[in-house]
C-alpha cells in the first residue's frame, strides 16, 4: 500500500470507529401513565425464532435484572406462533404474570455514503542541500499537503422499541434508535439494551437511576 492510500485508509477507519454508536433519534412518553415502575417485564424481539432476536432478548433481560426487574426473555414464554395475532399474544404475556412488555423491532438497515476531505502529502522536491534554501525556501515545503476526497460507505440500523403496560395494554414509552456501522448483534445488543434501560430509568418505568 502506498503512502497516499495508507493515509486515506487510516482516515476512513478513524471516521468509522468514531461513528460506532447507538443513539436515540426520537422518543415519546405517555405523561398520563401512573402505574409506577414495572416489576416484571417480558422482552420480545422480532418473532423470537432467530438467534439474533434471542441475543437481544437475553441482553435486555440481563440489564433489567441488574436494576431489580424480574425480566424474562420472550422466547421462553411467548412462542413464535403466538406473536402474530393479538389474542394468543395477549394470553401468553398474561400467563407470565408480567406487568410490562418491551417489544423490539428492526425497522431497516440503510447504506450511507460519507464524503470527506483529507490532506494528502504532496511529492517530495529536492532539498537543495542540508538546511539549504531548498528546505525552507520552497522546494520541499511547496510539495506540502493537498486536499483529496475520501469516500466511505457505512450502514445504519434503525430499531423501534415500545414499552406497554400489560394490565391496560397501554403504550407508555416508545423510541427509535440508530446504530451507525453496526457489528454483530452479539456485540451491539448489550450497549443498546443499556441505553434503553437507562432511558426507562429516567422516566421511572424501571427501578433505579440511570448511570451518569
Amino acid at each position: 500500500m502506498d503512502l497516499c492510500r495508507g493515509v486515506v485508509a487510516i482516515a476512513a477507519s478513524l471516521l468509522l470507529a468514531a461513528c460506532q454508536t447507538t443513539s436515540i433519534q426520537s422518543a415519546w412518553y405517555d405523561s398520563t401513565y401512573q402505574g409506577g415502575p414495572f416489576r416484571k417485564i417480558v422482552v420480545i424481539a422480532s418473532d423470537g425464532t432467530t438467534s439474533d432476536s434471542r441475543v437481544v432478548e437475553d441482553a435486555f433481560v440481563q440489564k433489567l435484572r441488574a436494576v431489580g426487574v424480574a425480566a424474562v426473555p420472550g422466547y421462553t414464554t411467548v412462542p413464535a406462533d403466538a406473536r402474530h395475532a393479538e389474542g394468543p399474544f395477549a394470553a401468553a404475556v398474561q400467563a407470565t404474570g408480567a406487568d410490562g412488555v418491551i417489544l423490539v423491532r428492526l425497522l431497516r438497515v440503510d447504506t450511507r455514503t460519507q464524503v470527506s476531505t483529507v490532506m494528502m502529502p504532496g511529492p517530495m522536491g529536492p532539498w537543495g542541500g542540508f538546511y539549504g534554501p531548498g528546505f525552507y525556501g520552497g522546494a520541499l515545503w511547496a510539495g506540502g499537503f493537498y486536499p483529496a476526497p475520501s469516500i466511505t460507505q457505512y450502514q445504519v440500523a434503525s430499531v423501534e422499541t415500545n414499552v406497554y403496560a400489560v394490565a391496560t395494554r397501554q403504550l407508555v414509552w416508545a423510541a427509535t434508535t440508530q446504530t451507525v456501522d453496526p457489528g454483530t448483534v452479539m456485540k451491539e445488543a448489550p450497549n443498546y439494551a443499556d441505553l434503553i434501560v437507562g432511558q426507562l430509568q429516567q422516566r421511572a418505568l424501571v427501578p433505579g437511576k440511570p448511570k451518569g
